[in-house]
């Protein structure tokens, strides 16, 4: 098999396969091409490329001979209509948005895969970009508010006198969250942790924050980590609460977001009306709508001396190490794909890799995906 890396587009910085990752494909006996170029925007040149075994290769050249794509963002419709119906093409798409894409790949017969449909199985872990990605979004978006704050996180007793910590609300204590929390209470900060699901108390404690609850919510405890449905009246006692706890915050970091939904919305507008001047919003779910009614995407609010930011792209301004997490969760899910001899296996008996596909044979395997795109 031969697998093409490409150059990703746009702003993005990170590259899906370093060459540590390509130096152990090609020991498995995968011939790897490289678009020239692929790595500088992460520090990594063709000839560190070529010194783990791979070819480089121009783009028009790569797409030509390749067996299987690797790419970290979303195919062009132009690349989608250059391959053939046997090519493979390996991607975080986000498939439950970008239907376009999906029927795209279905109107040319191409298998497709995407990295963020990866099965939220114990097996799957290690292939989980979505948490990986999270983990970086965590830890930039809690230096980025200490920097863009101006005030300290931690607390100083100084002759001038004593400088209370900084006081930082985290929305959503999934693997942002909590990396959030962690990185906060390293700085200093006195932080709070709000989430819909009860079972997450013990984890958000046990890194030091406070988890604000609210009474009278209904029993998820059966619910396997997942939230359940409130009543409204739940709902506006809910809100209240996080509105309460917003405007005594220095900094609120927002990370709630469903995959394939637009994020539920946590921060009103008067919610933020409240907040201190110089406060911070960081909204790491901008890109699907965001947790803030005022947040958006790539861009920076200032609403009643408010700062908001809507960034959900931190993983691309850590190249290095984003791409290294990234590359190394791509390649333990290409190893359900390679065979001994270095061929291409797709074996769909096997439930990660029939997750993880979203289209073949001009059929949607995916069910979640095809849910949403034949509604």
């Amino acid at each position: 098999m031969i697998l093409g890396l490409l150059k990703e587009q746009g702003a993005e910085q990170r590259v899906a396969l370093l060459p540590e990752i390509v130096s152990k494909l090609v020991q498995a006996k995968v011939e790897v091409y490289v678009e020239k170029g692929a790595g500088t925007k992460a520090f990594q040149t063709d000839e560190a490329y070529r010194n783990a075994g791979a070819k480089i290769f121009s783009r028009d050249e790569l797409l030509k001979k390749a067996d299987l794509f690797v790419q970290i963002g979303e195919p062009s419709i132009e690349i989608i209509q250059s391959l053939s119906d046997k090519q493979v093409w390996l991607s975080q798409y986000n498939p439950l948005w970008n239907t376009d894409l999906v029927k795209s790949f279905l109107a040319n017969n191409i298998t497709s895969f995407s990295m963020d449909s990866i099965p939220r199985t114990t097996r799957a872990q290690a292939m989980d970009v979505l948490s990986s990605m999270a983990t970086v979004a965590g830890y930039k978006a809690v230096l980025q508010a200490a920097n863009e704050l101006p005030n300290f996180f931690p607390m100083f007793m100084t002759a001038a006198g004593t400088i209370r910590p900084a006081t930082v609300l985290i929305l959503g204590a999934g693997v942002a969250g909590l990396q959030s929390i962690a990185i906060a209470r390293k700085l200093g900060a006195q932080v709070e942790a709000f989430d819909v699901r009860a079972a997450v108390k013990e984890e958000v404690n046990s890194l030091g924050a406070k988890f604000v609850e609210v009474e009278g919510a209904i029993d998820d405890s059966a619910a396997g980590g997942y939230a359940v449905e409130q009543t409204e009246e739940f709902k506006k006692k809910q809100q209240e609460v996080i509105n309460d706890h917003a405007a005594k915050a220095d900094v609120v970091i927002c990370t709630a977001q469903i995959p394939g939904r637009k994020a539920p919305l946590l921060i009103p507008t008067e919610a933020v009306e409240r907040m201190r001047p110089g406060s911070v919003i960081i909204d790491l779910a901008a890109s699907s709508g965001g947790n803030c009614e005022l947040t958006k995407n790539s861009e920076t609010v200032i609403y009643n001396e408010v700062k908001i930011i809507g960034q959900s792209e931190y993983p691309s301004l850590m190249p290095i190490d984003a791409s290294k997490m990234f590359g190394k969760n791509v390649f333990n899910f290409l190893q359900l794909l390679i065979a001994e001899d270095g061929s291409l296996n797709l074996n769909f008996e096997d439930d990660i890799v029939k997750g993880t596909c979203i289209t073949h044979s001009g059929e949607i395997y995916n069910e979640r995906v095809k849910s949403v795109v034949e509604s």
